[in-house]
């Protein structure tokens, strides 16, 4: 097995941290919030309130399951419409008192099934984009497992961006990259490497911001979030807008 497919193979597998463990472990008093106040509560979404060293946050991820059970209950870490909605409610929620936003993404990417694009997966996406842009609180993002397409980058318009080690970036799979190049699924692995996907071409391409190791992961990811905070605080809420834009923009 090559590296980069060991990579794949890490960002995707079963054990990975899920939101839920995050939300418990690195932070203090998770309060979850749930649905979207249009439809239903989407459980791929997992978002709240909590404290992280006596402050209050937002924090909204993307669950996947550890089990069959799990994966079905979350559809596979697949967020619908309905989930991208909720999120966008409680980042709302958060500007309106002031609350800094953290967001943790694995997912392959948006459902795709016809009952998502019936109810506007893709205007829920890019009512995502359009409106975390123009939020004046902190938005720190941390890719943990598969970072796939529109549908992670929903909720990843930061201020600051961070991957874990073994977690993948990109604008669809390395399959469906090499099946639409190459009419081969087969050549996942030259795809990726050309995809620059891994955390080290990321961080390379000033894509994200830090790379989280993987050993001792929960502290880690507090000490992170603690420096990240810090840095952001003192901006005010024009700053964090037009710094926010300029990240994107040079893309």
């Amino acid at each position: 097995m090559t590296e980069i497919s060991e990579i794949i193979k890490k960002a995707r597998a079963a054990d990975r941290i899920s939101m839920r463990e995050i939300a418990n472990n690195v932070f203090d008093d998770f309060f979850e919030l749930h649905g979207d106040r249009q439809y239903s509560d989407d459980k791929a979404i997992v978002g709240g309130i909590a404290s992280f060293d006596g402050q209050p946050v937002t924090i909204v991820g993307i669950q996947k399951g550890k089990n069959l059970e799990e994966n079905l209950a979350t559809n596979f870490g697949q967020p619908s419409p309905n989930g991208y909605r909720k999120a966008l409610r409680l980042m709302k929620q958060a500007e309106k008192f002031g609350r800094p936003v953290i967001t943790f993404v694995n997912t392959a990417g948006a459902y795709p099934g016809i009952e998502a694009e019936e109810r506007g997966q893709g205007e829920a996406i890019a009512r995502n984009l359009m409106e975390m842009s123009d939020l004046t609180v902190p938005i720190i993002t941390f890719i943990t497992g598969e970072g796939g397409s529109g549908g992670a980058l929903a909720l990843a318009v930061a201020n600051k961006v961070y991957a874990l080690e073994n977690a993948v970036y990109s604008v669809l799979s390395p399959e469906g990259f090499a099946t639409i190049l190459w009419k081969d699924g087969s050549r996942r692995d030259e795809a990726a490497e050309l995809m620059k996907m891994t955390s080290d071409k990321l961080l390379e391409m000033s894509i994200i911001d830090g790379i989280i190791g993987e050993d001792n992961l929960e502290a880690n990811l507090i000490a992170t979030i603690r420096q990240a905070l810090s840095e952001l605080s003192g901006m005010t809420k024009d700053e964090l807008q037009k710094a926010r834009y300029a990240r994107f923009r040079k893309y």
